[in-house]
């Protein structure tokens, strides 16, 4: 089973400048957020240690639209995160998300054999996101009549997405290095927002990938492929796969599926070809990842270097009795 690298390795991994072109523009938006880890990192011992009976291991990027990667204190036989409980894995180790949105701090609770419990406060760093408002274009009142067959069929297709979604395998793909699904220009980033005549629409919740029809998909990381259908109304072709322990990641648009449902898939296979199925423009990769509810930026999973573990780890000590 995979351990996280030492501090020092994990600074360097992140530090890591140029060479990959598709992510240096997401990549100078979000290097702040991503050096909330070195924060932390700064406040860790030097060398490796055995955790004590009351420490945390706290790695990720800590922000909105980030994930925090942990390893629970010795004899935790439980843990929770804003009182949602998570899976562990046999050597006490847990991921979860945070939304768009989400505030400002995280609450992790570990319960011990004896009944005892640990908490932390983990902080999660607020983003900016790219908000453009036209207060003098205001969307008409929708004329055409409701389409009941419409409504049919996508009520179907979102109840697929939703339970793709669900999924809290015990798969171990969220433990590897990401890397980037596609090459190209990113054309879409995560969290933008239009506001047209002071009527917020609905946020991008992705990142958009502008790639040649035809160009190959892989996986970021191995997992499950949960769902591999299409096309959909607003998805076009779409794959997901469970990277484990309830992160998902949702490929769209597709022109091509090469993936069945159930097949067990590694970093780099190939999933699908870009297209422009669904509703979209023009030819890209839309890359959507989720931890249960909370929709994720992709962005922070593959920095400019090319790809990120999870192991810029950072022992948390027990706090200071005052």
């Amino acid at each position: 089973m995979p351990t996280p690298p030492s501090p020092s390795r994990a600074m360097t991994q992140c530090a890591r400048r140029g060479g990959f072109r598709v992510a240096r523009r997401v990549a100078l938006k979000v290097r702040p957020a991503i050096l909330i880890a070195a924060f932390i990192v700064a406040a860790a011992t030097a060398g490796a240690q055995p955790l004590s009976t009351r420490e945390w291991l706290i790695a990720g990027r800590l922000t909105q639209g980030g994930i925090v990667f942990g390893t629970a204190p010795p004899g935790t036989v439980r843990v929770t995160v804003d009182r949602a409980p998570v899976r562990l894995t046999g050597d006490r180790r847990f991921l979860a998300g945070f939304g768009r949105d989400a505030p400002p701090e995280a609450t992790l609770v570990a319960t011990l054999a004896d009944g005892s419990r640990e908490v932390r406060v983990v902080p999660v760093a607020r983003r900016h996101y790219d908000i453009e408002s036209i207060p003098s274009l205001r969307q008409p009142p929708p004329d055409a009549p409701p389409d009941p067959v419409y409504d049919a069929r996508r009520a179907v297709e979102l109840a697929a997405i939703r339970d793709a979604r669900a999924g809290d395998s015990d798969a171990l793909g969220w433990t590897e290095a990401f890397a980037w699904p596609a090459h190209g220009r990113i054309s879409g980033v995560y969290g933008s927002q239009r506001i047209l005549g002071g009527v917020p629409k609905a946020p991008h919740l992705g990142v958009d990938v502008a790639a040649p029809p035809g160009a190959p998909v892989t996986a970021p990381a191995g997992g499950v492929i949960r769902l591999a259908h299409g096309p959909f109304l607003l998805e076009g072709n779409l794959v997901m796969l469970d990277h484990g322990h309830g992160l998902v990641s949702a490929f769209l648009h597709l022109s091509r599926i090469d993936v069945k449902e159930g097949q067990h898939v590694v970093r780099g296979d190939r999933l699908g070809l870009v297209g422009m199925t669904g509703r979209a423009t023009g030819p890209h990769l839309h890359w959507a990842l989720s931890w249960r509810t909370a929709r994720l930026d992709p962005a922070l999973f593959v920095p400019e270097g090319g790809e990120l573990t999870n192991g810029a780890a950072a022992i948390l000590p027990p706090p200071r009795s005052r």
